[in-house]
């Protein structure tokens, strides 16, 4: 008994933890799904699911809490989402949510994932960078948080010159005509990241990084990863008033075309980096003189012609770049907890050493010949 009630203590039988837990996904361009948890001797041993989501029959939702009923703590998003389809008969129709999107909630109940809620991220936008260093800017704060040294991050970019920058498997020869970029003066680099080529000149784009824990992607397939990992910029496209969708795999489009592309690079330790390049305005005759677009890949858009390919956002908001990027930083502060932020001095000199080294580099540029 205690001395201050003179009731007895509430003694949990050894071997047995009860913990009521919860979890949250917002599935990306659909709805909300909240699971509640309790686990014992490492089992779920209550699940209660619930969301804004649309199943019919009702009952179902009664079958996907008993499917997950007595699974292990430890389960992957695959085979708690295999238990959940298990019970799901060809009558029941779910809108809006998956199978895998509870799997995730349940996953973040547990604490095996985290949401945007759990994180902090630090906003960066500092002055022009050349090419070199903006690719050795984002591989190492991908890095800082991959080591736990910085936190994640929304980094704005401000290029300092015209560049051509290609896709980390990309062959260099087949994709751009350096005789052109020269002629040009575009400066040609390879991210770490896959994807295609993106052709870039200063005030004419709106390029971004998100570095993000894996936990924060955690059982996404890498195809989805992209669209969630994007979701919020859709929202921010919306204030600006382009009413845009993701496109798999990674294209950002509004009806009138493609508005921007993604690239992610998985780094060891599970840190995630992702990038997008967004055409604020552009060139179209530059860029077609510098990039070298195949027939396959302009057939494999729906499309003849790759001027009809890009539609910049200047031309649907009539908005000054600088007004579009801080809309879009006040979109992501609404969203999220945010601080303010730079490149150290320390991270500076060490993206200095890293571009002069790798990015800046014959080798490195053309390692795909």
């Amino acid at each position: 008994m205690t001395e201050e009630t003179g009731q007895p203590l509430a003694v949990v039988p050894t071997g047995q933890y009860a913990v009521d837990m919860r979890g949250e996904y917002k599935v990306p361009g659909g709805k909300l799904v909240a699971v509640d948890v309790e686990t014992e001797d490492g089992r779920l041993a209550r699940v209660a699911v619930s969301g804004d989501f649309f199943l019919e029959p009702d009952d179902a939702l009664e079958d996907i809490d008993g499917a997950l009923l007595g699974m292990p703590e430890t389960a992957t998003v695959a085979q708690l989402a295999g238990a959940v389809e298990s019970v799901l008969g060809d009558d029941v129709t779910m809108v809006g949510f998956t199978p895998e999107a509870v799997a995730i909630a349940v996953r973040r109940a547990l604490g095996h994932a985290t949401d945007w809620s759990d994180h902090v991220f630090e906003i960066i936008h500092d002055g022009p960078e050349n090419p070199a260093m903006q690719m050795a800017i984002d591989q190492l704060l991908a890095e800082e948080l991959d080591e736990g040294r910085r936190g994640p991050t929304l980094r704005i970019w401000e290029w300092a010159d015209p560049t051509v920058v290609i896709g980390s498997f990309q062959s260099l020869k087949n994709e751009v005509d350096t005789e052109a970029a020269d002629r040009h003066g575009v400066t040609v680099v390879r991210r770490v990241s896959g994807g295609g080529a993106m052709f870039i000149e200063p005030g004419n784009t709106i390029t971004y990084s998100l570095t993000v824990p894996g936990s924060l992607v955690e059982g996404l397939s890498f195809e989805r990863s992209y669209s969630f990992l994007d979701d919020w910029v859709l929202g921010a496209l919306a204030d600006v008033g382009v009413q845009a969708t993701y496109q798999p795999l990674n294209d950002i489009a509004s009806p009138a075309g493609k508005i921007a592309g993604a690239a992610q690079k998985r780094l060891r330790g599970g840190a995630v980096l992702h990038h997008v390049t967004m055409a604020y305005d552009i060139d179209a005759d530059k860029m077609l003189d510098v990039l070298r677009i195949g027939r396959e890949k302009m057939s494999d858009k729906g499309t003849k012609s790759a001027n009809k390919r890009v539609d910049p956002v200047r031309s649907q908001t009539g908005m000054a770049r600088e007004d579009v990027i801080e809309a879009f930083k006040s979109h992501f502060r609404g969203r999220y907890r945010t601080q303010e932020s730079s490149v150290t001095p320390e991270e500076r000199a060490r993206a200095e050493e890293l571009a002069r080294l790798k990015f800046a580099t014959p080798e490195w540029t053309a390692r795909v010949p």
